[in-house]
Formats: C-alpha cells, structure tokens, sequence
C-alpha cells in the first residue's frame, strides 16, 4: 500500500535506461550465441529479475557487472552449460511474465527440447499465445499443451518457414527472429512488426552473426545460420517510461528532464504532447517535459503500432487530458480492453465514458464486437484522492499520476506491479518532489 499526497508538481531529472520491451528478450536471445554475451544499461526491473532466474534454471551463468555509476547495470551472460530446467522450478519462478514463451526457439535448437509454463502478464486484454504455436510448429516444432503448460520437441533441426501475421504482433515478430536465425533455410514473416525494440533485436541479432533483411512493407526475410556468437550491446532507452514521465510532468503542473529519453522514438508522443499543450525541448542528453501554464487542449487520437502512436503511451495521457479543455477521444485499436482503468479515474472525478463504437478514426478490428475500446474524456475536472487497486504495469502508473495530480490523499494498492516496468520508481518520484510512503 501507497499513500500519495497529491497537488504539487513534480520537478525535477529522471533518468531511464533500457527498454523493458527489449532487455528481457535481449537475455532470452544469449541463449542462442556460443560464446558470452554483455548487454549494457539493463534497469533494475522485475521483469529482469524473472528472465535472470529462467536463464539460471537453464544452466546459463548470469552476472551483474557495473555500468557507468550503477554497479549492477550490465549483464554478462554465459550460456556454455545449457541444460533442461526442472518443470517445477520454471513454473514457481516465472510468475505472471508473459517472456518464457520465447525461450521456446532458442531451447529447441540448444536442447531440441522445452516446457514453457502458463503465462501471467496484465490484464489488458486477450494475448493469445497461440500465434506463438502456430509459428513454432512451423518451424517443425512438436507441441504438446498440457494442464500446466506447453512442452514442445524438435527431432530434427528446426527449418525454414513462411509466416504471415493477421496483425503485426511484437511477440509473435520476437518469437520468429529467435527462432529463424538458427534454422535450416530461409524465413520470410510478412505483417511483422517494426517497434524500435524490435529493431534493436535486430540489431543484436546481426552482431551474434545472423542475417536479417528488414523490407519497407513489413516483410522480415532471415536466412538461418549454424551457428551464432556472443553481443555486446547497449540497449535502446525505454520510450514508455520517457512518455509516463513527461505525463506526469503535464498532468501535475510540473518540469521534469529525462535523461536518455531519445526524440527519434518518440515523434509520434511528441507532436500529441505538443498538440494537447506541452512543452518539450530535446537536448544532447535527453529531454526536457514541462506545463507551460495556461489551458491544455483537447485532442483526438488513435493508437496504432508503430510508428504510430504507441498504446503504453495513452494510459499515462488520459490523466492530462482530464486537464484538457473540451472533450478528446481515444481510438484504442492494440488492445481491446485498455480503459479498465479509467474506473478509478472516474472515482476520482474525472468525466470519461467508455463505447464499443470506433470514434474518432477508421474502423478497426475490434469494431461491432463487445469490448469497450474507445473513450471520451471531458474536462478540466478537478481530481480528488481515493483508494486505488493498481490493475497492471501501465494503468498502474498512470493512477499513481493521478493521484499525485489530485487534491487530498490516495492509498494505491498493488503498486508491485510497477515493478515490472519501472526502474527505482519510488526514488525517482521522492526525488521529484513527490510526497508518497509506504503504508
């Protein structure tokens, strides 16, 4: 339990490091190499924490190194012993990550073998894994689903496939390259998805030896390789958190400078957050965020994958856009089930309605089905402190936001789910002059 006093800006330097929609699938992807591989300004974040213990379970050695001033801020991973986890021990220690489905291409082609056990994650909407299964067992991958899992064999190396996605999805786009770069012949994934993040696996795909071609219309061909080696890699800083951060700033009246936040990955959050009112300049180091004064605007936008606006970067902004003169609309079209948290938004006094319709853009793929995935915010509406159970990592930032935004005291529970995304939040917020303890 949080208890937040709210009202005051937050003023101040965060710093962000690593994109949490990176790092862990950058250690899954160790997995594959021969030899060790670094990987640089990994944050300290509980979805690290699980993939560490997954890679140990798995006999691969994982070492905390320093990092410019943190001293356990890279990585040194040496997968020489790979081996079988116990089922047990995988199923105890993966908790609610949804990362251990991608272990399964890289255990296959060291082991010819895996077990990936039920996947947790947030409950922002239906993440089926069986896109994941489809592509693995095209590949030539056996799938068994069992009351507490999938295990999954390969008798023979694993070859070559063509896979078309019904939409780009990033973990299914993920599971693809980490399996492709070491299967016989050639890969072709159409409708891939092309996030910065999955560029930068790209990337590290390539420094390990791999040979991946990234067309202009979605298309990923990889041809397979023998075998792959080692990285050393800094990773991308983490663009969700520079947009929560820059959120906040707006939404509590505030300026704060994020340090390693990078404009080329956020072009799309920074013309919304100019649009509704913000002022933002980028400097070498990062980029600073701030409430120039005056009235806020209301806007109309629709989340898309990339390069459009990006769905993790909404939730954080609809608590500005209660601030906003007018009413502004949000077309969510990643995930079908985003706005549950607006309900404790509402609690506190924000006016926002929730509709199954598509508004304020093209019809998506959710449309005439029966989820809630647009929403209308009218406002300025003063917010007021109330109790708040967080529902996941995003919405679960975005109440504590609120609450800091807010006139009296909040008490937040399930604040460990911010773990899961947010480096040190508790500091950084402390150090933002934010008024927060822990009950």
């Amino acid at each position: 339990m949080l208890d937040v006093h709210g009202g005051a800006p937050l003023t101040g330097t965060v710093r962000v490091r690593g994109a949490k929609n990176l790092v862990p699938k950058a250690m899954v992807a160790s997995l594959l190499g021969d030899t060790p591989s670094v990987l640089r300004s990994v944050p300290r974040i509980s979805d690290v924490d699980v993939v560490t213990g997954l890679l140990g379970l798995h006999g691969v050695a994982v070492e905390s190194r320093p990092d410019g001033d943190r001293p356990d801020g890279e990585l040194l991973m040496d997968p020489a012993n790979v081996e079988q986890g116990s089922i047990v021990d995988i199923d105890a220690h993966a908790g609610s990550s949804r990362v251990p489905i991608l272990f399964c291409g890289p255990l296959l082609h060291r082991l010819g073998r895996a077990f990936i056990p039920d996947l947790g994650g947030c409950k922002i909407g239906d993440r089926p894994i069986n896109f994941h299964l489809d592509v693995l067992r095209s590949f030539g991958a056996e799938v068994e689903k069992t009351a507490g899992g999938i295990k999954l064999e390969a008798p023979r190396r694993l070859r070559g496939t063509k896979v078309k996605l019904p939409y780009p999805s990033v973990g299914t786009t993920e599971q693809v390259l980490l399996t492709a770069v070491r299967a016989e012949g050639t890969t072709e994934l159409k409708n891939a998805a092309v996030e910065p993040e999955i560029m930068d696996l790209v990337a590290i795909l390539q420094k390990m030896g791999a040979i991946i071609a990234v067309d202009t219309d979605r298309v990923i061909r990889i041809e397979g390789v023998d075998s792959l080696d080692g990285y050393v890699h800094r990773a991308l800083p983490d663009r969700i958190e520079a947009a929560s951060w820059a959120s906040a700033a707006l939404a509590t009246g505030g300026d704060i400078f994020v340090e390693n936040a990078a404009q080329p990955d956020m072009i799309a959050f920074l013309n919304i957050f100019r649009k509704i009112g913000g002022a933002f300049s980028v400097e070498e180091e990062g980029i600073r965020f701030r409430h120039p004064g005056g009235r806020l605007s209301s806007v109309v936008l629709e989340t898309d994958v990339h390069p459009g606006f990006m769905t993790d970067w909404q939730q954080p902004l609809v608590v500005a856009l209660t601030q906003a003169q007018g009413l502004s609309i949000i077309h969510e079209t990643v995930y079908e089930n985003r706005f549950g948290f607006t309900g404790a938004l509402r609690r506190m006094g924000a006016t926002i309605q929730s509709y199954r319709e598509c508004l304020g853009g093209t019809p998506c793929r959710f449309g005439r089905r029966n989820f809630l995935h647009s929403a209308v915010i009218s406002g300025p509406t003063p917010l007021h402190g109330a109790d708040i159970e967080v529902p996941d990592l995003r919405g679960g930032f975005s109440h504590l936001i609120a609450a800091l935004s807010a006139e009296g005291t909040s008490h937040v529970s399930g604040i460990e789910l911010i773990n899961r995304g947010y480096e040190d939040f508790m500091d950084k917020l402390a150090g933002l002059g934010a008024q927060v303890a822990q009950a």
